[in-house]
This record gives C-alpha cells, sequence and structure tokens, in this order.
C-alpha cells in the first residue's frame, strides 16, 4: 500500500485528527524503539518506525483507547 493511502486510512483511524494521529505514531513509535515488536509483518531494520506505527494504525492493530489508557 502507498504511504499516502497508509496515512489517509490511519488519520480516519484518529478521528480524522492530525494532532491525535502523531501523537499516536510518535507514542508508537518510541515504544517499537525500545524494542516492542512490530504488529505488522515487516523488517524494523529496514522502515521506519514513524512508517511501521502508521500502518499499525491504519491496519487497526494500534487504537485509539489503547494510546490515551497508556
Amino acid at each position: 500500500m502507498r504511504l499516502e493511502k497508509v496515512i489517509a486510512t490511519a488519520l480516519k483511524n484518529a478521528r480524522d485528527d492530525h494532532y491525535i494521529l502523531s501523537l499516536m505514531v510518535s507514542k508508537r513509535a518510541n515504544e517499537l524503539a525500545e524494542g516492542a515488536t512490530p504488529l505488522v509483518k515487516i523488517d524494523k531494520s529496514v522502515v521506519q518506525l514513524t512508517d511501521i506505527a502508521l500502518m499499525e494504525i491504519a491496519q487497526g492493530a494500534i487504537l485509539l483507547d489503547k494510546i490515551v489508557e497508556d
């Protein structure tokens, strides 16, 4: 999937709010940087952590509710 489509889908999952999406991506990218396993099949050493976070959000693997609770 093209990155533009991933971003558009992730934005929908973040209530169409760019600020919320940036918070979600930031928090998840930090978790990935600290060693969390990606929830999508992808090589963490090749793809940027922020892109992985966007893919996870777009696929619904990371939800806004989970981000708010932590």
